[in-house]
């Protein structure tokens, strides 16, 4: 039996560790891909972490990761879409195709989705086993680095193309890599001001890079209202809420314009009171996100990297895989962008 390298969540509690596994056969329409570059995820970090939510999901022992590049190695007899020796990267969710979302088009809502690295063995190895339908051919003008995370510039992608943002007044709470991604495209998509939020002076130092008109941190006291005053603005047209925080959620329902839009990433607590009659007396439309579109996130993502956008602020650590520790303790003390493993 072959074996290779892989991440492992090897039992419950805090760490991962470098194990020998054994290299994945295909099945008849799935395709085993060489690792070249692997990313580190909030999710990874949860699980790292080992906090309420991983200890629910996670079966241990299992590999864990989801973002990555690499080429294919081999197919199984049914694959006609890719070959060996193809440049390629995959879609993070596995749909069913028989239900109801599935059959109308709706596949990232699928009822019965399984997560690569969450629900199956992962990325964080040497080889990961991929439906054919997930794997998706990369242009020769994206980097390998941009590649290794399409998956979180797929989720900014579908948070902020979600609504019309050209000429549009844009609030952006939580300037993590998605919030400060979510930045860039809305610059890219021609949004006239662009306001980020975020408790961290080294994350929003990265919104500015990626175009953010003005920045705000409301752990040293400054307010989206005094941005909006400063802009002579009347109030948000679109509001994508990154962060989680009921905070930064309440602060961006007070500066939103009536009749506008919010996209909401983050994830509120559960007893969170929501500020209903505000939502309701100023006609906000809100809609939940969950991942990607099945596939026209994929197609505006690969069009925007050709179309010019510019990803490099987000990518700020790299390391070797054998290395990985230093990948999640820069991920644990939160000073960091992306960070990048080499296989």
């Amino acid at each position: 039996m072959r074996t290779m390298k892989a991440l492992v969540k090897k039992q419950p509690g805090k760490g991962l560790w470098m194990e020998e596994v054994p290299i994945p056969e295909p099945g008849i329409n799935d395709v085993i891909i060489r690792v070249k570059k692997s990313a580190i995820c909030g999710t990874d970090l949860h699980i790292y972490m080992w906090d309420e939510w991983a200890a629910k999901t996670i079966k241990t022992p299992m590999t864990i990761g989801h973002e990555y590049m690499g080429y294919v190695e081999v197919t199984g007899a049914g694959v006609t879409t890719v070959k060996a020796g193809d440049r390629v990267t995959g879609e993070g969710h596995i749909a069913c195709g028989h239900c109801r979302n599935c059959r109308r088009g709706k596949k990232h809502v699928c009822e019965n989705t399984v997560g690569i690295g969450v629900n199956i063995d992962g990325s964080f190895a040497e080889y990961v086993k991929v439906p054919s339908e997930n794997v998706i051919l990369l242009d020769n003008r994206i980097p390998d680095d941009w590649a290794a995370i399409m998956d979180p510039f797929g989720n900014a992608t579908h948070t902020a193309l979600s609504f019309n943002l050209l000429g549009e007044d844009v609030l952006i709470t939580g300037a993590g890599l998605i919030g400060s991604m979510a930045v860039a495209i809305a610059k890219f998509a021609g949004a006239r001001y662009i306001v980020a939020s975020d408790l961290s002076d080294y994350r929003l130092d990265i919104a500015k890079e990626m175009g953010a008109t003005i920045v705000v941190n409301p752990a040293k006291g400054e307010k989206i209202s005094d941005a909006v005053q400063k802009l002579g603005m009347r109030g948000f047209d679109v509001g994508l809420e990154m962060s989680g925080s009921p905070k930064a959620f309440n602060e961006m329902i007070e500066n939103m314009y009536n009749g506008s839009n919010i996209s909401l990433l983050g994830i509120l607590p559960s007893d969170f009171q929501v500020p209903w009659s505000d939502i309701i007396f100023k006609a906000i439309t809100m809609k939940g996100i969950y991942g990607r579109e099945m596939w026209e996130t994929w197609y505006k993502m690969e069009q925007m990297i050709i179309g010019g956008i510019d990803l490099t602020p987000v990518i700020t650590h790299h390391f070797p895989i054998d290395n990985f520790q230093k990948g999640f303790d820069a991920m644990e003390n939160g000073n960091c962008g992306k960070v990048i493993l080499e296989w």
